[in-house]
This record gives structure tokens, sequence and C-alpha cells, in this order.
């Protein structure tokens, strides 16, 4: 009879599972750095309130009667 916290399997004495830590491995968080870079590049990450880009100002130089 194998002792408390041991079973036996095919005439081996194994300890029993115990609860496991379920972690990150190092793909899954690099996968979720990348999809939050990727979101930032398609989707931009700025609340809407940034200033609109200044429109062109016709040239002074060229003469405007043509």
């Amino acid at each position: 009879m194998p002792p408390e916290g041991y079973h036996v399997v095919r005439w081996h004495i194994r300890r029993n599972p115990g609860p496991s830590a379920k972690r990150m491995s190092g793909w899954t968080i690099a996968a979720l750095v990348a999809g939050v870079w990727l979101w930032g590049q398609v989707f931009g990450f700025s609340d809407g309130s940034a200033e609109e880009p200044a429109k062109p100002q016709p040239s002074v130089s060229a003469p405007a009667d043509r």
C-alpha cells in the first residue's frame, strides 16, 4: 500500500498531482503585448480631442489673377 499522498501506476509509486497554479507562458504574454501594440497602430490610443492638422495656406508669391 503506498504512503499518504502517493498512488501506484504500473508497479511504480507516484506522487498525487497537486493543485497547479495556472501561469501565462512567455508566448501568451508576447501575444498580448503584440496585440496591444497592433491595436495602437490601427486605432490609436488618443481620446479624439487631438488638434486638427493645419490646413495648407496659399503661397503669397504666386500671382492670384491667372
